[in-house]
């Protein structure tokens, strides 16, 4: 359950790391030290950056720097992978055409999602069936973002073991049928800089207020522009102040019910300030895609003392969930 909190928690995960693929990883000092700090992260804010996660600071920076390129080209060059219902929703997206509650956010983005075959997920997944369209402008794009999805990919996964023995489960909790081959989403963001509509903030959203869809959410934004806002909640809006080489993470609506509510997907939304373009890389790790997601039964008992009162939350199919979400989010 989120907080008043103030700012949100930085936490070191190089010892969790160390030992991620440890049978007896929750029996080590370290890893324990680690955990609690991300259980009481999730639990007050549902936000919290991390570093010591093992991902170049290079790699994090080349990563925007080409998704910055990509967004400099002429509007005809990006539409050569428009998104569109046929494309599965994936590829580019002008500004305007994503829309968070009826509002149309001022962004562009291209939109990825993991790849799978034809028919895989009947008539759930037909939506979404379909390959990725990366550009072939700048060279090496599709490249350098199959390198950093494996990674980020990987970095979840361990992350979400520490999350899983904070919710007093084992280290594996969200692993085989819940997201053991877990479907994954990346969206490649820009922003223009403010003002872009009549100098008007309120119509200045970059995105709209929202929670996330699935399990774990890595942010790579720009190093020099403060825009990610997140609620506390008293309502205020709390600044996602930029950390060099860190991520910041958030959970999303299925961990929310797989904690049966201990842990909140919270509300944030982006609204850049600043004068200049802003770049946002987003890579959201998912349960797997027909995952029938309810509260572990380890956390059944949790709501109640965290809250004092007892609930179980209604159980979801995540791909149900994810598709219903897309088909209502642009505007095309």
């Amino acid at each position: 359950m989120a907080t008043d909190f103030k700012s949100l928690p930085v936490i070191d995960i190089s010892p969790l790391l160390l030992k991620c693929d440890d049978p007896d990883m929750a029996e080590d000092p370290g890893v324990i030290q680690v955990v609690r700090q991300l259980d009481r992260a999730c639990r007050d804010a549902g936000f919290f950056y991390v570093i010591g996660h093992g991902v170049s600071e290079d790699l994090i920076k080349k990563v925007r720097e080409i998704t910055r390129e990509f967004f400099k080209l002429p509007y005809e060059d990006k539409l050569k992978i428009k998104m569109t219902p046929a494309s599965g929703y994936r590829g580019y997206q002008r500004i305007g055409e994503n829309v968070t509650k009826g509002k149309p956010d001022i962004h562009e983005a291209i939109d990825c999602y993991k790849e799978f075959k034809q028919g895989r997920y009947g008539d759930i997944g037909k939506a979404m069936e379909g390959p990725n369209q990366w550009p072939e402008n700048p060279q090496e794009f599709k490249e350098l973002m199959e390198e950093y999805i494996k990674l980020c990919k990987d970095l979840s996964r361990n992350i979400l073991r520490g999350i899983a023995l904070g919710l007093g489960g084992s280290a594996y909790e969200f692993e085989g049928k819940i997201a053991g081959e877990p479907f994954w989403v990346m969206r490649l963001i820009g922003y223009p800089g403010a003002p872009f509509t009549n100098g008007k903030l309120e119509n200045d959203v970059g995105c709209g207020a929202h929670t996330d869809y699935g399990l774990l959410t890595l942010v790579n934004q720009d190093d020099d522009k403060t825009a990610l806002q997140v609620r506390n909640l008293g309502g205020e809006w709390i600044s996602a102040i930029p950390i060099p080489g860190s991520f910041v993470c958030n959970i999303g609506d299925m961990l929310k019910i797989l904690s049966n509510g201990v842990y909140e997907s919270t509300l944030h939304r982006v609204i850049n300030n600043s004068p200049l373009y802003r770049v946002c890389v987003a890579f959201f790790y998912e349960t797997n895609f027909d995952a029938v997601v309810e509260p572990l039964d380890v956390c059944k008992d949790k709501y109640s003392e965290v809250r004092g009162e007892s609930q179980v939350f209604k159980r979801a199919v995540y791909g149900e969930h994810l598709v219903s979400k897309v088909q209502t989010n642009f505007a095309m």
